[in-house]
Formats: C-alpha cells, sequence, structure tokens
C-alpha cells in the first residue's frame, strides 16, 4: 500500500438532520488534504423529540446513505482503524438507539461513538479553527447549528468554553412550526424558545458573548444562508468558505427566507430540497445568535467537525 493509503483517513458525522463523510490526508503541518466530501439529507431525527425515539424509515433512509459512504470508503482504500464515525444530537436523545449502532457496526466494522454535546463543541471548534490563516482576533465564538441542537464554542489560546444547547432546526420546526409558510405566532414562539434555552445554556456555561471578537459560522445551516446572502447560482463551497459576511445583511435574508413558503425556498438554486422545510428554525437561531455578538460581520467555514474528527485521527495514527 502508498504512503498516501496509509495515510488516508475517513470521518463520518451523522446528525440529526444529515449525514456527512470526509476522506482526507493529514499533512506534516496538522492541516487536511481533502480527497473527498459529500452529504446525505436523512432526517435521522424525526420525530425524535416527541417520541423519543428514531423512527423506522428515519434509520433505513440513514443505513442506506451508510451503505454509500462504506462503499466510498473502501474505494478509496481506507482501513477500518482510519474510519471515525460519531453520531451526535439525535441519538444521545433515542431510547433505541442501539439499533442505530449496531446497523453502523455491521456497515462499517467499527463501533460507532455518540458524541456528548461538549465534545461535539470541542471538535467543531478545532476543525474550524484549523482551517483560519492567519488566525483571526480572539476570542473566537464558532456556532454550529444542527438538526437537534447547537453547539457554541467561545476560544482564546487553549481556553475553551463550551455550550451545546438542545436547540436546532428540526427539532424547533416539529415543535413550533405548522403552517406554510409561518404564521407571525410561530415565528414568534420559536423565537422565544430560542432566546430561552441561549440564556440558559450560555448563562449555565458562563460563557459571555460581548468578549467576542470574531464569529465563525459553519454547518449546512450557516453555509445554505451564505449562499443566499452572496446570491450564489449553485450551492458553490469555494465561494462561500471563507466569506466574510455582515450579520445586518444575513439578518435580513433571514427574515425573507422565514417568510417564504416551503416550495419557493425549495426553488432557490442553492436549497438542498431536504433542508428546505426546516430551514427556517435553523435561520432564526442563527439570527439570535448573531444579535448578541459586538461584532457587526462573521466569516462562513467550510472546515467544521468533519475536520475536527479527521485530524484527530491523523494525531492518533502519528502518536499525537
Amino acid at each position: 500500500m502508498s504512503a498516501a493509503l496509509r495515510s488516508t483517513v475517513a470521518a463520518i458525522d451523522c446528525g440529526t438532520n444529515s449525514i456527512k463523510v470526509l476522506i482526507a490526508r493529514p499533512t506534516d503541518d496538522g492541516r487536511l488534504d481533502v480527497v473527498l466530501r459529500d452529504s446525505r439529507v436523512v432526517r435521522l431525527g424525526q420525530g425524535v423529540d416527541s417520541t423519543g425515539e428514531l423512527a423506522d424509515e428515519a434509520l433505513q433512509r440513514t443505513f442506506s446513505a451508510i451503505d454509500e459512504f462504506a462503499e466510498t470508503i473502501r474505494r478509496h482504500g481506507v482501513p477500518p482503524a482510519r474510519v471515525r464515525f460519531c453520531a451526535t444530537s439525535a441519538t444521545r436523545d433515542a431510547r433505541n438507539a442501539e439499533v442505530f449502532r449496531e446497523g453502523v457496526r455491521r456497515r462499517l466494522g467499527i463501533e460507532p461513538e455518540v458524541l456528548s454535546g461538549d465534545e461535539e463543541a470541542a471538535l467543531v471548534h478545532a476543525g474550524a479553527i484549523a482551517a483560519q490563516d492567519p488566525m483571526p482576533p480572539e476570542p473566537v465564538l464558532v456556532v454550529d447549528i444542527g438538526g437537534g441542537s447547537t453547539e457554541l464554542v467561545l476560544g482564546e489560546g487553549e481556553t475553551l468554553q463550551a455550550v451545546s444547547v438542545d436547540i436546532g432546526s428540526v427539532r424547533l420546526h416539529e415543535r413550533h412550526v405548522h403552517s406554510d409558510p409561518p404564521s407571525t405566532a410561530e415565528v414568534a414562539a420559536c423565537v422565544a424558545d430560542i432566546d430561552a434555552h441561549l440564556d440558559a445554556g450560555l448563562g449555565a456555561a458562563g460563557i459571555d458573548l460581548t468578549r467576542t471578537r470574531t464569529v465563525i459560522g459553519t454547518s449546512g445551516t450557516i453555509k445554505t444562508l451564505a449562499c443566499g446572502v452572496l446570491a450564489l447560482g449553485a450551492y458553490d463551497r469555494e465561494a462561500f468558505d471563507g466569506a466574510v459576511l455582515a450579520n445586518d445583511a444575513t439578518s435580513a435574508f433571514i427574515d425573507g427566507l422565514v417568510a417564504m413558503t416551503v416550495a419557493e425556498r425549495r426553488a432557490l438554486p442553492y436549497m438542498h430540497p431536504g433542508r428546505a422545510d426546516v430551514i427556517d428554525a435553523g435561520a432564526l437561531i442563527w439570527s439570535r445568535v448573531l444579535a448578541r455578538v459586538p461584532v457587526p460581520e462573521h466569516v462562513v467555514s467550510e472546515a467544521d467537525i468533519l475536520h475536527g474528527m479527521a485530524a484527530a485521527i491523523g494525531r492518533r495514527r502519528s502518536g499525537g
């Protein structure tokens, strides 16, 4: 086996709404040479907030995507010892999570990790920060909005303050939005829920967002919103990665997006059809976070939890 293949790693992140895979080669300077990145919207967290269990149809959608990813990983010659599978919010909350874990074991031959909120937040921060060159002014707030939870990490040097808040695009949409487009009352209820959770989560973690000097947003929701603010004709990673966007412009775009019907959102050229129905709630989370920081702009980063996971595999392989 060539040296390149020996060093190749694969990371899979299974969230509440989407599942993503990254195949990469860690470099000597600690960065990643990305070979492939892919994702599927599987809505694993469908109904978890109300039922407490992973739905059978959601499990089948997710297993089908894992089968595809497993074949891709094998095709790139990555052995199980250099594959990491992490699951996040939906599987933390589900009573039947063992069914999911066993399905992963059969398909990938590895033990899936169900991350705690703190572990998820730390990996999100590591992935986003590693892609910044030069390092932006600190403290740096990294935000990842998922389907079931939102991770906020305020970092300065080696000191990280992290919190995982149980608000996400799928969870909040299912809880509050029942009209198309959302009614004024539904939007207000969603915003009130977001603010209450942010107040409680940030307060309990002792995180003071007024100290923030740089904001980095990652995750599919934030990247899709960036495409809209930039008026892109497609979901273009090269166009939005590293983009610096005004918070006011993003919030104004969010107001318009939330007022759209699902069909209108789905018609946007950069919108994944599996995200169109729940992005209203995720967008409102981003808007409410941006309203709490003292800086007028934010950075959009393609690097996310997958990059943090892949870098950790590389360090583990090299004994770091």
